[in-house]
């Protein structure tokens, strides 16, 4: 299978390095080198990260806009942040087709991968993004441990690798995509497929919530979920 028809799959081919040989980031934001009309940002903590966060923005927003909803959260944990930017108004899996979208974010792994020492992975999403986060997560299990979804829509995953674990937040009040038929719909149909799923709703709308954020960081990051 060649490389355009795993990224129309949906499957990612980079994998952690465990002894990566390329110069270590510096603490910050630096934008990655992916190509013409592609854009992402790599949010990198101090010391040396070993936890990867991808974090894909809601439709229309950009790399900036996830790095304000998680970037500060994530790096005080010691969580390097990759933020890609869709290549058009949202994911390629919505707009279209599984393709572009998958290889900017495949080109962007390799390059964390050469340069950071990471151990662990994990998909995480706002929006339509919290659906490719959903979507990406169910067919690179081999890859992504656990996935944070926030006021999702649906999972379309175009194959089924592994079997990672899910986060998914979703507000009572959503007017955009409404609780009964996204979030409390996608987490029953996860579970009855077998997989771990912590569900949590919030009375409030279409918004990612700083402490949802840290609900979520902290069951990925020990395994457990927040007291109900």
């Amino acid at each position: 299978m060649t490389a355009s028809s795993r990224a129309a799959d949906g499957r990612l081919d980079a994998r952690p390095i465990p002894e990566p040989d390329g110069p270590p980031p510096a603490p910050g934001v630096a934008p990655l080198d992916v190509g013409p009309g592609a854009e992402a940002l790599l949010a990198v903590p101090e010391g040396t990260p070993e936890t990867l966060l991808v974090f894909f923005h809601g439709a229309g927003a950009s790399a900036s806009a996830s790095l304000r909803s998680v970037g500060d959260l994530a790096t005080r944990r010691g969580v390097a942040v990759l933020a890609p930017s869709s290549v058009g108004a949202t994911w390629d899996l919505i707009a279209g087709g599984l393709g572009r979208d998958v290889a900017v974010l495949d080109a962007a792994l390799a390059q964390v991968f050469q340069r950071l020492p990471v151990r662990r992975v994990a998909l995480a999403g706002f929006s339509d993004g919290a659906s490719y986060a959903l979507s990406l997560g169910v067919a690179n299990g081999d890859l992504v441990e656990a996935v944070l979804a926030f006021s999702p829509g649906f999972v379309a995953a175009p194959g089924r690798y592994g079997r990672p674990r899910f986060w998914i937040g979703h507000g009572t009040d959503d007017r955009v995509l409404p609780v009964d038929r996204c979030g409390r719909r996608v987490a029953g149909d996860l579970r009855a497929d077998g997989y771990e799923v912590v569900y949590e709703e919030f009375a409030g709308g279409h918004v990612v919530l700083p402490n949802l954020v840290a609900d979520a960081l902290g069951w990925w990051l020990t395994g457990t979920a927040p007291p109900s």
